[in-house]
């Protein structure tokens, strides 16, 4: 997968209106001070991941975003008949498909976690229409997603399963920033991020959960989906999601 990437750090240009080179000869001085594409989103740098503490004087900034997480399902009953060196793969395989998707759509691919990634949309680049960029980054994951079950299967096993992408999205407030102090995480925590993992839970492989929230703010995107009521995790009220 071929994907085109911003010379300059979009995230430092919308924040600060500084432009930081991110490729080519005139980024080599920054370089040497570590100041490189960051792996969270290649089209933003390093300094967007320090921002917090060096530029906004705060380890924490509660902002308006969407969360949105994505399980590989069959992926352990696949393991299970496969060399270790293929697992590898398939996982690698996995992250890439769904970055490409996330980046596609200015997101941040926060967290690798197993056979799970989580993603934030809305910073440090702002998008008005965030919940919607995520609603389409997902479906291109759905998307990016085929040729990898082509790969392997696609075939149910004994159990059922298949492999395939479940996920969920959610949108709303979230604190955002440093978190820990041995270990320090770049990540955003709240109800919002809770919900959207709940919601990824109850999605089958290939089906995308989003909340109320996600819908009445990309309605475009969601015409003709209907809520469906689920018993979630955590949740004492059943939640409706929609299939988008």
């Amino acid at each position: 997968m071929t994907q085109q990437y911003s010379a300059l750090c979009k995230g430092c240009w919308q924040q600060m209106h500084v432009p930081i080179p991110l490729r080519g000869g005139f980024s080599l001085p920054f370089r040497a001070f570590g100041i490189r594409p960051s792996n969270m989103n290649p089209n933003i740098c390093t300094i967007c991941e320090m921002m917090f503490a060096r530029m906004m004087k705060a380890r924490t900034v509660t902002i308006d975003a969407t969360i949105l997480f994505a399980d590989l399902r069959g992926y352990t009953k696949l393991s299970q008949s496969m060399p270790a060196a293929d697992v590898a793969g398939l996982l690698d395989d996995f992250y890439d498909r769904c970055a490409a998707a996330i980046w596609e759509h200015d997101g941040l691919l926060n967290k690798t976690i197993g056979d799970a990634v989580m993603a934030i949309f809305n910073f440090p680049i702002k998008r008005s229409d965030h919940s919607r960029q995520a609603v389409l980054a997902a479906r291109q994951m759905q998307k990016n997603i085929a040729d990898q079950r082509a790969r392997f299967g696609d075939t149910p096993d004994a159990a059922g399963d298949e492999l395939g992408i479940g996920i969920g999205i959610h949108t709303g407030e979230v604190s955002f920033g440093e978190f820990g102090h041995s270990h320090r995480d770049l990540t955003a925590i709240g109800t919002v991020v809770n919900m959207a993992a709940r919601a990824q839970s109850a999605a089958r492989p290939g089906e995308i959960l989003v909340t109320q929230e996600v819908h009445d703010r990309a309605q475009a995107e969601l015409q003709g989906s209907t809520a469906t009521d689920y018993t979630l995790k955590g949740f004492d009220q059943p939640v409706a999601l929609y299939a988008a």
